[in-house]
């Protein structure tokens, strides 16, 4: 059966509103949460980017809904030794609830400590190394570690969950894909991509989970919510390695002015007939995702959770 779940943007909401938005998505019936790990925004006008592991320990004494960092990427500005401590912390705190999602992740967040930026293959060794390392520490025991990417010197984890936080990575290319089935405990995707899926199963992904994420956008008026969409998640219409690349809000801003308003909003489900929101989530569904988040656009939560209360949740169930 599916797990239906909400998805927390730390781009477009600060702490406090964030914690709100989870207990509210919690009494609105979804079952899960999934929480964006960034630096920066993509654009100034998304506004936030709040330090996801302090809004994860709220969060977690606020709701009883397991988490998973959608995603978190332990590769250059955060030291995989301390995304193990920070996961193994939360893990112990949320007492199994925690899922730690990773991912390549992009210059926009990682720049910020080191101005080169690795290519896409380096990056997905680079991930595969973090991976085995935070594996190897949330044993508990003393790690010295000297890798082609990584050093560790005499490390333990002391604060340890009963059981350790199973690893799900995203992928999108066959090269991530197929790691993330060979290695992860799951996977992570934000397209219903019923071939991408299956290839996770045939990489090594058979009876793992598959997660997926869409963006959705409630107003009671369907121009306005298109307008929403539009103004602050323009990105959606970016194709390409320009997520990935570019270093600053401002150049996916520059980039922004070339995307319509129906490249933005690129299949998110908008407006107020929850028929269209229902079909969008059960594209997911029908591709095999066994989890699908979804995350509202836009200051219209209230709404929203009510919307996807009455009228959502019971048709996709």
């Amino acid at each position: 059966m599916t797990t239906f779940g909400y998805f927390l943007s730390c781009e477009e909401h600060g702490p406090k509103e964030l914690v709100r938005q989870a207990k509210a998505a919690e009494r609105a019936g979804f079952e899960a949460l999934w929480i964006s790990d960034h630096f920066h925004p993509w654009l100034d006008e998304q506004g936030q980017a709040p330090f996801v592991w302090s809004v994860i320990g709220a969060v977690a004494e606020a709701t009883s809904l397991p988490i998973t960092t959608a995603v978190t990427c332990p590769l250059v500005r955060t030291h995989p030794a301390i995304i193990a401590q920070a996961a193994a912390t939360t893990a112990a705190l949320t007492g199994g609830r925690f899922r730690l999602g990773v991912g390549t992740g992009e210059a926009l967040n990682e720049h910020i400590v080191d101005s080169r930026w690795p290519p896409v293959n380096e990056r997905l060794e680079m991930l595969e190394e973090a991976v085995r390392l935070i594996r190897e520490l949330f044993t508990g025991k003393l790690v010295t570690h000297r890798g082609r990417h990584y050093n560790v010197d005499t490390a333990r984890l002391y604060t340890l969950p009963d059981d350790p936080p199973p690893i799900f990575m995203s992928g999108f290319g066959r090269k991530s894909i197929q790691l993330a089935g060979r290695l992860a405990d799951g996977y992570i995707s934000t397209a219903p991509d019923a071939d991408s899926v299956r290839a996770f199963r045939v990489a090594g992904g058979e009876g793992k989970p598959a997660l997926g994420g869409l963006k959705a956008c409630y107003a009671a008026d369907e121009s306005a919510a298109r307008k929403t969409v539009h103004r602050l998640w323009p990105t959606q219409g970016i194709k390409g390695e320009a997520s990935q690349l570019l270093p600053l809000p401002r150049h996916f801003e520059q980039l922004a002015q070339m995307v319509t308003e129906d490249e933005a909003v690129n299949g998110s489900p908008v407006g107020p007939d929850p028929d269209v929101h229902a079909r969008a989530i059960m594209q997911y569904v029908d591709a095999g995702f066994d989890e699908v988040y979804v995350n509202q656009i836009g200051n219209e939560q209230d709404a929203f959770f009510d919307f996807y209360e009455r009228e959502v949740l019971p048709r996709v169930r």
